[in-house]
């Protein structure tokens, strides 16, 4: 992910539902039932880009469900509840929001993994600042979205990977990405978190403190959930969707241009930032096939101990299922 808290302009989310009313006048090609997942901040952010092309390409019908659309939600808990009220449970959720979830006794598992990487998310000042670095932070106040969100979360991170005490930078809530920026410009912050693309149409009015994947390792940002239930009464469906979204991301490593003139028609992008924002993803693999990795899983653990999200290790025998897993992906995976 990435974050619970994010907000985008209007224009990502008018896109949102372009792309799920032109999925609706797909024909069925085979005797499924339609059906709607949910995924956090679709149409926000690239998390949902493998299920876009996945509907796009008629993956989901091939791999036997009809996914029709997606229903879009702020991320967190908004997201799970979205998921837990659905005629189909399925969705991908921020990491922190599964947590949360399970520690509040809903009853969910994770059944496959779905992004890895933070390359998306970024801090920027302005162009004729002094900030030339982390360092140059010290002593200043930065935007973040809210506490113990994700976008803290890297922050703190990164501060720790430079060796800087947190104590020593301010640290401003401003209500999402877009707030912070305008905080930014106003001069009321030194620097404010970015994520794209909303860092790449802007880009040319900031410039780059860090960008968070270039400082730390590979981590969980967002699995996929459903309920017990639902995974007990309707595992060839669940199986289906993971396979979907598994060709789905295949696809999108394979054509990454392709996938670019995807997002470019339904997030209303231009070419250029599609394409920027697509192959910066690539690079960075972001999106997993579904298998678990048990260090990238800590590593996001890790992150929000630093905030106070969380003060335990997590045992995740108890939350994770691998058995709705295609028999490589369970092999590949390191749980």
């Amino acid at each position: 992910m990435l974050d619970p808290e994010l907000m985008m302009t209007n224009l990502f989310k008018r896109a949102c539902l372009t792309l799920g009313a032109a999925a609706m006048l797909v024909p069925t090609v085979r005797a499924v039932h339609a059906e709607e997942i949910s995924v956090t901040q679709w149409g926000n952010s690239l998390y949902g880009l493998p299920y876009a092309v996945a509907i796009d390409k008629g993956l989901f019908k091939k791999a036997g469900i009809d996914i029709t659309g997606i229903l879009s939600s702020g991320g967190g808990g908004t997201t799970v509840r979205n998921i837990l009220a659905s005629k189909t449970p399925y969705g991908e959720v921020a990491v922190s929001a599964a947590l949360a979830a399970a520690r509040q006794g809903m009853d969910i598992v994770i059944v496959n993994t779905g992004t890895r990487s933070v390359a998306e998310a970024s801090m920027v000042t302005m162009p004729n600042g002094n900030v030339k670095s982390v360092e140059d932070l010290v002593g200043k106040k930065v935007a973040i979205t809210s506490p113990k969100s994700v976008s803290e979360m890297l922050f703190m991170m990164v501060l720790r990977d430079k060796g800087i005490d947190p104590a020593k930078v301010t640290r401003v809530a401003s209500g999402g990405y877009v707030n912070g920026m305008t905080m930014l410009e106003q001069g009321a912050v030194a620097g404010a978190v970015a994520i794209e693309p909303l860092s790449i149409v802007r880009k040319d009015k900031y410039r780059a403190v860090y960008r968070a994947g270039d400082v730390l390792r590979p981590m969980t940002t967002s699995v996929g959930i459903t309920t017990r239930e639902f995974a007990k009464a309707h595992p060839d469906a669940l199986r289906a969707i993971i396979a979907g979204r598994r060709a789905g991301v295949e696809a999108t490593y394979a054509d990454p241009a392709g996938a670019a003139k995807i997002i470019e028609t339904s997030f209303k992008l231009t070419p250029a930032v599609a394409k920027e924002a697509v192959d910066n993803m690539v690079r960075s693999h972001m999106w997993s096939t579904g298998e678990f990795d048990r260090e990238e899983l800590d590593r996001m653990v890790d992150g929000l101990k630093l905030v106070g999200e969380i003060k335990d290790n997590v045992d995740w025998s108890k939350l994770v299922d691998t058995s709705f897993l295609p028999a490589d992906l369970k092999a590949k995976g390191k749980l």
